[in-house]
């Protein structure tokens, strides 16, 4: 775990509302410190979607990826993540951004506003969005103080994750296999607990009933993201919802990222279950 001093500000942050909120309570507030960064970019895609003007000097899909670059600068600059947890969200925006040009040109979704920073029909803001699930991720294990037990072999967890990423392109000239990486998943982790701590106390929770909540939040945000027009599936006209078939996309794709995620939360994986009782350390925030 990273040095609690430089994290002052959240050690502040998690000093003060531990001596005046129920465990609940905190627990909703280090969600919500945790998806810091994806709820930055959904308040400013709905803010931008009623302020923009046509005639303004910068389109809005430029103008939000610079808000997400400054956002990220500022995450780095207070210490609200560290330099590897960035190394890792980079490769969640490479990544993300080769899903998006690919689907985009498979005609699975587009973007239907100009932008100057628009790149084979991908305004280059998008790939922050993925970044926000590597940063909600990342920061999220560490708030929690997250354990993974008993965790399957990290070679297993990669080749599946792989598979996953892979069926995501294939699927489109080849047999779609999503029901058999679904099966997959639950004979992988259904083990698999992540112990966490809002305060003192350990719990714990079925990792994949964790995906499926997560993937439940991460549906809800997109349709934010889709009745602003900010983009659209195929098919779908604004303020439509998005389809729940999504939610089974964004339940595989977040054991995508949440493998990319072990690779600088190793320390987190296996080990022996904390105990549930006696005297505990504070968790991080």
């Amino acid at each position: 775990m990273p040095d609690p001093d430089t994290r002052s500000l959240e050690n502040r942050l998690g000093n003060a509302a531990r001596t005046v909120l129920p465990e609940f309570a905190l627990f909703v507030l280090k969600q919500g410190w945790a998806c810091l960064f994806g709820s930055l970019m959904l308040t400013a895609i709905i803010a931008s979607k009623f302020l923009w003007q046509p005639d303004w000097p910068i389109h809005r899909y430029d103008a939000l990826f610079l808000f997400a670059l400054a956002t990220q600068a500022a995450f780095l600059r207070f210490r609200l993540e560290t330099w590897e947890e960035a190394r890792v969200i980079l490769l969640f925006h490479l990544t993300g951004t080769a899903m998006e040009w690919f689907k985009v040109h498979a005609g699975s979704w587009a973007y239907p506003e100009p932008a100057a920073l628009k790149l084979m029909g991908v305004p280059l803001f998008s790939g922050f969005m993925y970044a926000a699930v590597g940063s909600y991720m990342a920061r999220v294990i560490r708030i929690f103080d997250m354990r993974f037990t008993p965790y399957p072999p990290f070679a297993a967890t990669v080749a599946l994750a792989l598979a996953i990423y892979a069926n995501f392109f294939a699927h489109h000239f080849l047999p779609d296999l999503r029901y058999a990486l679904f099966a997959a998943t639950l004979a992988l982790y259904a083990r698999t607990s992540v112990w966490f701590r809002v305060s003192t106390r350990h719990l714990r929770m079925p990792l994949p009933l964790a995906a499926f909540l997560s993937s439940i939040a991460l549906w809800l945000a997109e349709n934010i993201g889709t009745m602003t027009g900010t983009w659209l599936y195929s098919g779908q006209i604004a303020g439509q919802a998005v389809s729940l078939g999504k939610l089974g996309s964004w339940y595989l794709l977040l054991y995508v990222s949440f493998v990319t995620v072990t690779v600088v939360s190793r320390a987190a994986l296996g080990g022996p279950a904390p105990a549930t009782s006696g005297p505990a350390a504070q968790a991080p925030l």
